[in-house]
């Protein structure tokens, strides 16, 4: 896929979100819609190519919402970035079967996954940022950690960025 017609995700795990695994707080289901928004925008500015990290919390989210997309748009194409083996091994089992069940509808795939190591994270997240031209971030502005560190490498690249704040999911949309 062309690298102008692509965009990854970043966010924050459950820990960072206000509403952690809550599924009828406002603040989730607005960041649903405005994921939903997010994707139907950049699908009709070009992009088919869509890159998520597979991690709890945000990556799940925009996933979920690529999936939605994709079953209006046939041609968009979802790329499941996994860092390593097992990466769901040790999460609640309602998310190792989120997860199953998003990794199985990803148009793409690695075939060959390392295991664990302290730097495989920051791999996948550099991986995304050099195949996309777009990110959208779930960031709070405050917590530091991968999302924040995957967003300066996504300024250093010149990627669009936007960023949805997890407290007000509609701000700005």
């Amino acid at each position: 896929m062309e690298r102008e017609k692509t965009c990854c995700f970043t966010g924050h795990r459950p820990q960072n979100l206000g509403w952690k695994q809550a599924e009828q707080d406002l603040r989730r289901i607005l960041m649903e819609e405005r994921l939903a928004l997010e994707v139907e925008r950049a699908y009709l500015q070009g992009y088919r190519h869509f890159i998520t990290g597979m991690a709890r919390g945000s990556d799940l989210l925009a996933a979920e919402a690529v999936l939605r997309a994709k079953s209006l748009h046939p041609d968009i194409w979802l790329e499941a970035a996994v860092p390593c083996k097992d990466q769901s091994r040790h999460w609640p089992r309602a998310e190792q079967a989120q997860y199953e069940h998003i990794l199985a509808r990803c148009d793409q795939a690695p075939d060959y996954l390392p295991d664990y190591d302290e730097g495989c994270m920051m791999r996948r997240n550099r991986y995304m940022v050099e195949k996309s031209s777009r990110i959208i971030a779930i960031y709070n502005g405050r917590s530091g950690g991968g999302t924040k560190k995957t967003l300066l490498m996504a300024v250093e690249e010149g990627l669009d960025i936007i960023i949805l704040d997890p407290e007000d999911p509609m701000e700005g949309a």
